[in-house]
């Protein structure tokens, strides 16, 4: 398993080094960051579909529950009620995060990108992409109008 050259101390040594260098890469670090912040939003989102949508549902139309719908079968009994009161509150979470987060903020960064500035072309003769400002192609050498 070991070599005689390396002593089993140096082989854990390395790979205690290269967990601490995986551990201290920036994409570990945003997505321990990002694994908090979501679980403050889980809160903030689900408070909100209790608090306020589902009053205002019922307000409306009555808050349905289907927790008492049962089969059974022999001795064992299936609550498929809470599934589907699982799927229902999960559409309506689903449905807050998209127009309340998701469809704001393809907006509002729709409307501050940038847009790039072309820097290359297409060559007439090779098609290859070549800088906006050649007046040769670089692939097969035929001239180009340069373009500003």
């Amino acid at each position: 398993m070991f070599s005689e050259a390396e002593p089993p101390f140096l082989v854990l040594e390395d790979h205690v080094s290269g967990f601490k260098k995986f551990l201290m890469r920036g994409n570990v670090i945003e997505l321990a960051i990002a694994v908090v912040i979501g679980a403050a939003f889980t809160a903030i989102v689900n408070s909100f579909v209790k608090d306020v949508l589902t009053p205002l549902i019922s307000a409306f139309g009555g808050l349905p529950d289907f927790q008492g719908l049962t089969i059974t079968v022999g001795d064992a009994v299936f609550r498929y009620g809470a599934f589907i009161n699982a799927v229902v509150a999960f559409l309506i979470v689903a449905s807050v995060v998209y127009f309340l987060v998701v469809l704001p903020y393809t907006r509002v960064s729709a409307r501050f990108a940038r847009q790039e500035e072309v820097t290359t072309r297409d060559c007439p003769h090779c098609l290859s992409e070549i800088p906006r400002a050649a007046t040769r192609c670089a692939h097969c050498t035929s001239g180009v109008d340069a373009l500003a």
